[in-house]
């Protein structure tokens, strides 16, 4: 879906690695979350809480899962990252996202 109907949104960035990524949240009527957010190139590591599950609006990177070795993901892809865990990203190019939190 290329638009959220109905949504509020916290006015505070979320903003990790000198700013080198960035996020606001979503918050929809039924509770359930999602961050927008867009990283400039470099490699960065993310923890998680919940899992999540990763879109890729626009941009090239590679990921690394835990116990995984390094994949491509691009633009239209999604990769699924588990709960209380950590991921690894090398952002080839400015990348958009969109990062649904799955409560468990």
């Amino acid at each position: 879906m290329s638009q959220f109907n109905d949504v509020s949104v916290v006015k505070k960035v979320n903003v990790y690695f000198d700013g080198n990524v960035t996020s606001r949240t979503i918050i929809f009527k039924d509770g359930s979350k999602k961050t927008l957010g867009v990283m400039m190139p470099g490699k960065y590591e993310f923890n998680t809480g919940d899992k999540e599950i990763m879109e890729i609006i626009s941009g090239d990177l590679s990921v690394k899962l835990p116990g995984a070795e390094w994949f491509d993901v691009s633009v239209g892809q999604t990769f699924e990252v588990p709960a209380r865990s950590a991921f690894t990203v090398n952002v080839r190019s400015l990348t958009d996202y969109c990062c649904s939190f799955i409560a468990e």
